[in-house]
């Protein structure tokens, strides 16, 4: 991410993703960026100087609710683009404030992807 916009990042990780920004070890936090934790996962995002988004590579995130989480990002004008659903999933991408790409995704059934 770039430097000095935490606050953006929390408003999309925490406000609209639903995730709980947690502390960053004492040795790291003078450098900038935040953490992120949900069920199963925690996001790290660290300040990079010359800063491009990853447009390409991205991480998957497994939820409940996509239908409503899909209106949260409507509501915030979040970049949102249909997916055609993979055996088992339904899915979309979406962009942070910095133009990172991120997957969400939900099973059809609870037992879908070795639940």
């Amino acid at each position: 991410m770039p430097a000095g916009r935490e606050e953006e990042a929390e408003e999309f990780y925490s406000g609209v993703l639903g995730l709980t920004r947690v502390a960053k070890p004492a040795p790291l936090a003078g450098r900038g960026g935040c953490w992120f934790r949900g069920s199963g996962v925690e996001v790290h995002l660290g300040v990079v100087e010359d800063f491009r988004p990853a447009r390409k590579a991205h991480p998957a995130l497994r939820v409940l609710g996509l239908s409503a989480l899909r209106r949260r990002l409507e509501d915030a004008s979040a970049v949102i683009t249909e997916e055609p659903p993979l055996e088992g999933w339904t899915r979309l991408h979406t962009v942070d404030p910095f133009g990172n790409r991120i997957e969400l995704i939900e099973a059809f059934t609870p037992a879908a992807g070795g639940a």
